[in-house]
């Protein structure tokens, strides 16, 4: 087993690790063969949690997960559509209740 990733928790966020392994392995027909794979661990106040593992035919294919991997470890960003499109419904949900409070208290 080799750790390929390892990214520290922090005060803002969870840590992540990566480790990949091989293995011999016997298909149905008895044969042996190589396997390929991955566990994923999230590290939570100290504590190693199983997020994910897999096991693939070929490197390639667990570089395939890798990839997967590398986009949901990476933070949330504010130039995606939908995270721009919450907060500007957000924004306007809070504007819209001080509104009608306001306009409580104004006929009130």
């Amino acid at each position: 087993m080799s750790c390929v990733d390892d990214r520290a928790e922090t005060d803002n966020q969870f840590g992540n690790q990566l480790w990949y392994f091989e293995a011999k392995g016997v298909d149905e027909g008895h044969h042996r063969q190589d396997v390929f794979g991955v566990i994923e661990y999230q590290i939570q106040f100290g504590l190693q949690e199983l997020v994910e593992d897999g096991v693939f035919d070929t490197p390639q294919e667990r570089e395939g997960f890798r990839s997967l991997y590398d986009r949901e470890v990476s933070g949330p960003s504010w130039r995606h559509p939908a995270n721009r499109l919450l907060l500007a419904a957000m924004i306007a949900m809070a504007a819209l209740t001080l509104f009608l409070l306001t306009l409580k208290n104004l006929l009130a």
